[in-house]
């Protein structure tokens, strides 16, 4: 298992984000911070491109994406080819997101997810595997464009 993952938020969600590179590390992570590396107000959309082109081009296998509500996150993120951002914030639907949709970033809301929480979907996005299976076959659909 690839122990590289790459992660960004904007303004909204920077102290979580410093919270769960501290979690990454703490699991022998080796986190590549794409920023934003203040709460100076940003547009999200230029961080959600930085970890989607990382991981839509091989760098990076999984990212981790973060905004106030994840929404505009999963947005941009899911415009890069090979990219199946999932925004959760509970436990089935991360789970849900690995096993039957291989998701490869995940994002969440700074401001609709507690730490507590976070940090537990963290670590059943990364601990859950994909069934492959039927599953592969609907991601390969996924993953036609256009």
């Amino acid at each position: 298992m690839d122990k590289r993952i790459i992660i960004g938020s904007d303004h909204a969600a920077f102290e979580l984000k410093e919270k769960i590179k501290d979690q990454l590390s703490d699991l022998g992570y080796e986190v590549e911070d794409a920023g934003t590396y203040t709460t100076d107000s940003v547009n999200y959309a230029d961080f959600g491109k930085k970890v989607a082109k990382a991981v839509s081009g091989g760098t990076y296998g999984r990212g981790i994406l973060l905004c106030g509500t994840g929404l505009g996150m999963s947005i941009q993120a899911n415009r890069y080819k090979g990219v199946r951002a999932a925004l959760c914030s509970d436990i089935f639907s991360v789970r849900m997101s690995r096993r039957h949709n291989d998701a490869n970033i995940l994002v969440m809301g700074g401001r609709v997810v507690g730490d507590i929480l976070a940090f537990e979907l963290v670590k059943e996005w990364l601990d859950t595997p994909f069934e492959g299976g039927r599953h592969l076959d609907r991601i390969r659909t996924l993953d036609e464009i256009g």
